[in-house]
């Protein structure tokens, strides 16, 4: 599933087709996407995880779930969930999710909560973690109403960063280690996209899909843990349990 970052990157890479007309639409999506052909598009967005194809009067929102994925300019096997031509190029979306949404961006979004927005607010994220004192810091990290863009890869290298147990309770961390947690998504997630577009983001990893642990060179331990049940990464002796 990508994660925010990724989804900056294709707003980065569609930014040929804004302002552009869509000449054609095609695919499998039962949603009405045929209403996209012969409008402009205004703008591309990102919330989190979700790519936003802006028109006037609707946006398509797109969600790649597990397995989605994008093509620019080239085709891949399969039809898409999605395919938009303009004059110069177009765009497939692949095995995805796809959305329209009626409302004005503003009452459907709270870009405050956007890990990788310039609206981001920290001190939004400590209030709706303090009202949560049972949830894991696995879930946490998840919770795309507190950390929107968040998934699994920042989860597992943030808590092995902060040293803490993705276990721990959120009411049980210390003040130090909750400031660090918020900080620490932010911060990574702005490494992770100088890493993806660099094309080395795998070989920067500490903990996610390894098997030795690069502090104590003890073993790493693979887990599915929380209510998302996805898998989780970490040192059971560098990273301290708070419960």
């Amino acid at each position: 599933m990508p994660e925010g970052p990724s989804i900056v990157i294709l707003k980065e890479l569609t930014t040929p087709f804004a302002g552009q007309k869509v000449i054609a639409v095609s695919g499998n999506s039962t949603m009405p996407i045929d209403r996209a052909k012969g409008k402009k598009i205004v703008d591309f967005k990102t919330w989190g995880k979700h790519f936003l194809i802006c028109f006037k009067d609707f946006t398509i929102r797109i969600h790649f779930l597990l397995f989605g994925s994008y093509r620019i300019n080239e085709e891949k096997e399969g039809t898409p969930r999605l395919g938009l031509r303009f004059g110069n190029g177009f765009i497939n979306f692949y095995a995805c999710s796809i959305k329209i949404i009626e409302q004005a961006l503003d009452d459907v979004y709270d870009w405050s909560a956007d890990i990788m927005s310039d609206d981001w607010n920290s001190k939004a994220a400590r209030k709706k973690l303090k009202k949560t004192p049972a949830m894991l810091a696995c879930d946490a990290l998840l919770n795309q109403d507190i950390f929107s863009g968040s998934g699994n890869i920042i989860k597992n290298e943030v808590l092995y960063r902060i040293q803490v147990h993705p276990l721990s309770k959120m009411g049980k961390l210390p003040p130090k280690k909750l400031t660090e947690l918020i900080n620490e998504t932010r911060a990574y997630s702005f490494d992770f996209l100088k890493w993806k577009k660099a094309y080395v983001l795998k070989k920067h990893w500490l903990v996610h899909t390894k098997k030795t642990c690069p502090r104590c060179k003890g073993p790493i331990q693979k887990e599915y843990l929380g209510i998302t049940r996805r898998r989780s990464f970490f040192c059971p002796v560098c990273q301290k349990l708070y419960e």
